[in-house]
């Protein structure tokens, strides 16, 4: 079977079957219909990313549109123009032969226009008696009129794409500026709420923004600002609540007397002496790594899988949720000592969260005690702070939901 070739300015190259298919529907296609041929062009430029055609190539095909001798486009006509490159290039803004050549190989690929070869491999016209064309060998723009319907359908599609990208664009710069108003107040006024955690989430998302965003990228970073936005937000809002309540409900394990049989502090016994002894005397001080910097609805949110292990299947209370944290301290092979001293120095609550956050990480930590261990060292040098953990957990949810549905 002999194979077909066609001929281009770099050489003689095998006749794809993208090509072959391409020519054939160009001819079925081509019926009783006319197009202004300029207007096809402004579509074809407005398409030009989904065609992936360059600037230069767009010159290129505007300088063979001029060759056409009237401005409608039908298949009742002649549709084939013959410049030479000389005269292609001159139109062209004197674009260089390399790269018209490029251009021209460019215009075909993307079905833009269709290659006539002649026996000579030359482009020319052989005219009849009367001086009409009979045969001519070039260009054929007959592409352009079988598939003005779908040049013009990518430039509305390429033009709605564009306005998304200026709202979103427009949507992410008012969630930037009002997520720094928030966070400026929550620290101004030392409002309660790990804002230090807040501003570094921050200031993370935005050093992720591209100099150069796609429509992706603004999706993407909107999602998460628009996050941060919803707990600055919530944190906010729990102001009043906080003031009111005077932690007995919110803050669990901060007032601890040993007469109190339901306390906290005996969901680990082994443990249960040394929590009153330290706990007691320095309540104020750490009370700022207790659940009031936190809602337990964000803590919830952000490690969802623990609540199933709460008392009933389900966790309504702080008290609920260190309850859980010890029950699946022991799943993960934590110790008791570990988890006591996590206790210590972040507080029960905030064991009871790094816990947490450590489970819904499981499949990618070697050693959930040691890994444990490592956080407390470092809260205690002053090194770690729970809020950029459930930040990012929050943010890693919310990716995995949208990737799931």
């Amino acid at each position: 079977m002999e194979t077909g070739y066609i001929t281009t300015p770099f050489g003689r190259r095998p006749m794809t079957l993208a090509l072959v298919k391409r020519q054939v529907a160009t001819e079925q296609t081509l019926a009783a219909r006319s197009v202004d041929k300029w207007r096809v062009f402004r579509d074809v430029g407005d398409a030009r990313s989904r065609l992936g055609l360059q600037d230069r190539a767009l010159a290129v095909l505007n300088a063979l549109l001029s060759f056409f001798p009237t401005t409608e486009l039908s298949n009742d006509k002649n549709l084939i123009v013959f410049p030479s490159n000389a005269q292609l290039s001159a139109r062209a803004n004197g674009i260089a032969g390399t790269t018209l050549r490029k251009c021209l190989a460019m215009l075909v690929e993307a079905g833009i226009i269709i290659r006539k070869d002649s026996p000579n491999g030359k482009r020319y016209a052989r005219k009849g008696g009367e001086g009409e064309i009979e045969d001519a060998y070039g260009f054929s723009l007959a592409p352009l009129v079988a598939r003005a319907s779908e040049f013009a359908a990518l430039a509305q599609d390429v033009a709605a794409e564009q306005r998304r990208f200026r709202v979103m664009k427009d949507r992410l710069t008012i969630f930037r500026r009002d997520v720094r108003k928030l966070i400026t107040v929550g620290m101004d006024e030392n409002l309660p709420g790990d804002w230090a955690a807040a501003e570094a989430c921050f200031i993370e998302i935005v050093g992720r923004f591209s100099r150069r965003p796609t429509l992706q990228d603004l999706i993407s970073s909107l999602d998460e600002m628009g996050l941060l936005h919803e707990e600055v937000s919530r944190m906010l809002e729990t102001k009043d609540e906080v003031t009111k309540t005077d932690g007995n409900d919110i803050v669990p394990g901060c007032h601890i007397h040993n007469s109190n049989t339901e306390s906290c502090t005996e969901v680990e016994p082994s443990f249960e002496k040394k929590h009153v002894e330290k706990f007691e005397p320095t309540r104020r001080a750490e009370r700022k790594t207790e659940p009031e910097a936190f809602p337990l609805s964000m803590v919830l949110r952000a490690c969802p899988e623990i609540g199933s292990f709460g008392p009933g299947g389900s966790i309504g209370s702080w008290r609920d949720m260190m309850s859980a944290a010890v029950t699946v301290r022991s799943m993960l092979g934590v110790s008791p000592s570990a988890y006591e001293e996590a206790c210590e120095i972040i507080g029960q609550a905030g064991a009871a969260i790094a816990i947490a956050c450590i489970y819904e990480r499981a499949g990618h930590i070697n050693s959930a005690g040691g890994y444990l261990r490592d956080l407390t060292a470092k809260a205690r040098r002053g090194e770690f702070s729970l809020g950029p953990m459930l930040f990012t957990q929050l943010r890693a949810n919310a990716v995995q939901l949208k990737t799931s549905t």
